[in-house]
């Protein structure tokens, strides 16, 4: 069977949901969408504090990294989310969108159009913030990002020994700096997730020039000589192919993204030739990966916290008013530091849960307690995404390479002891009932025997088939015709903070360029 459209997007996640609703805004323009998952419809993905129990699940790609040589050959849970809105339907919509140096230096490298003022004004298209329109701020977009409805006091409590051990408060991470302590803003809406297809895809799915297909899984790419026409899709038991007159996007994320190109021939030589794929042509697609490593300090504590939270007063009062501990996104106050001296941005960031969080998420807590501890935000390490096995559903293996650097143990270490003095300003030791998974002691070699033993990725795969090296910078692939790729994956560099906010911002300027037209891409390596 063959469809025909003008644009194919592979993957309706955080990025693909955009693209698709920004595509279709032109009624001569057909659209398809296809996601490998299903519907959104799981009562679990709205009710932002149950979204642990989602991992594991068919909404979930349940992926393993390989041993990770930092971490003691452990094998880390990725989970993905697997569903209308990927990812941003089972994060904890955390919406932050890094360092103005972020972008500037992408700029600085040769990413045309993508310095911080390049790039401000896609972020405050999509917004609708709960606190109005202002320089750094948009009012009137799609996504709606609002304030914490739970507003636990043991994070209260985080924030503000934080600010005794000598931090400053922001009350905004997305304003004029992002240092500092305090609390995140969210991406809900009424106390309730609003993942990118509630905001983006849902209110426009009706219009006739937009067909979105679930339970569609692309094998390869379709090419008619250089030029990209399509994909081919598994789906109901049958293998078919869909036609892109214009363009295919790839929007299937930091792990998918690249599997699909090196699929379809389009990747590294040691990584092809071995599984018989013929080269198309020979890119550093799924090296590059990078990904933020967190290691929590886990305390039980006295008073109230997230562990009674799944009550039924709690159902009924999120159920009839939005509001309540149900709404907490988990780590709903977070801190930038610099941990290092001479860096000139933070290379670290706490997460202040009112719950505890270890074993990757997959280990329901048995006390009520709290989790916060240094995140690596600016990673120098370096992972890859390899090919499993020629066949396309095989799940790829992945490499982060967490903790294998000086300079990421270093931010690491000063993280951990800026946790552990955190712990003894009143603020906590007035709530701290007793340790529960902390280091042994502030020596270098206990805490990294802690990092290595409790660390774990805080799923925000970047980077893989980045500008300069995979696609340029208005994401065209490299060496082909009509083939782009808009996610994660094109990040240069990772940014110092949560990853959905800036997904949803390329997807937004994608959506322009693509709109805008091409010229010839430009040669490998020449962004």
């Amino acid at each position: 069977m063959s469809e025909q459209f003008d644009y194919v997007i592979v993957g309706a996640g955080s990025a693909g949901c955009v693209l698709a609703a920004r595509l279709s805004e032109d009624p001569d323009v057909r659209v398809a969408l296809l996601e490998a998952g299903g519907e959104d419809t799981a009562p679990e993905i709205r009710i932002p504090a149950i979204f642990p129990i989602m991992f594991k699940t068919e909404l979930d790609w349940d992926l393993f990294g390989d041993p990770e040589p930092g971490m003691d050959n452990r094998r880390l849970y990725l989970p993905r989310g697997r569903m209308l809105g990927g990812c941003s339907s089972i994060n904890a919509m955390i919406y932050v969108r890094g360092n103005r140096l972020d972008y500037d230096a992408w700029a600085a490298a040769g990413c045309d159009g993508w310095g911080y003022d390049d790039v401000l004004p896609y972020f405050k298209r999509s917004e609708d913030n709960e606190r109005g329109a202002d320089a750094y701020h948009g009012a009137g977009g799609p996504l709606t990002v609002s304030e914490s409805r739970s507003m636990q006091p043991l994070v209260d409590a985080m924030i503000e020994a934080a600010h005794q051990a000598g931090h400053e408060l922001n009350p905004d991470f997305n304003g004029a700096r992002q240092e500092g302590v305090g609390r995140f803003q969210l991406t809900q809406r009424d106390g309730r997730r609003l993942s990118t297809a509630d905001a983006f895809l849902h209110p426009v799915r009706s219009r006739p020039n937009l067909t979105v297909l679930t339970h569609a899984y692309a094998t390869r790419l379709l090419f008619d000589g250089r030029q990209a026409s399509g994909v081919q899709y598994a789906r109901l038991n049958e293998t078919r192919d869909i036609h892109a007159s214009r363009e295919v996007i790839v929007s299937a994320g930091a792990y998918y993204s690249p599997q699909l190109l090196m699929l379809s021939g389009i990747g590294p030589e040691d990584q092809l030739a071995p599984m018989g794929i013929e080269i198309r042509e020979a890119l550093p697609v799924g090296a590059n990966l990078q990904d933020h490593c967190m290691v929590n300090l886990n305390y039980t504590t006295t008073g109230p916290s997230l562990f009674d939270a799944a009550s039924p007063e709690n159902f009924a009062l999120f159920a009839a008013e939005g509001r309540g501990p149900l709404t907490s996104n988990i780590p709903e106050g977070a801190g930038f530091f610099r941990a290092r001296s001479g860096v000139p941005a933070p290379d670290v960031e706490f997460h202040f849960a009112p719950g505890m969080l270890y074993d990757g998420g997959l280990t329901a807590p048995e006390a009520p307690g709290m989790a916060y501890g240094p995140v690596v935000i600016k990673p120098t390490s370096r992972g890859r995404v390899m090919l499993r096995s020629p066949m396309p559903q095989a799940k790829p293996r992945v490499v982060c390479n967490f903790l294998t650097t000086e300079e990421d143990r270093a931010s690491l270490l000063a993280g951990l002891r800026m946790a552990l003095e955190m712990a003894e300003q009143p603020a906590l030791r007035a709530v701290i009932d007793r340790p529960f998974r902390v280091p042994e002691s502030d020596s270098d070699e206990d805490l990294m025997a802690f990092a290595r033993r409790e660390g774990m990725t805080v799923f925000h795969p970047t980077s893989t088939c980045s500008m300069g090296s995979v696609v340029d910078s208005e994401l065209r692939v490299y060496g082909v015709d009509g083939l782009r790729v808009a996610d994660a994956s094109v990040m240069p560099e990772i940014t110092r903070a949560n990853t959905n906010a800036a997904t949803i911002m390329i997807a937004e300027k994608a959506a322009d360029l693509i709109r805008s037209g091409s010229r010839a891409p430009a040669a490998a390596g020449v962004v």
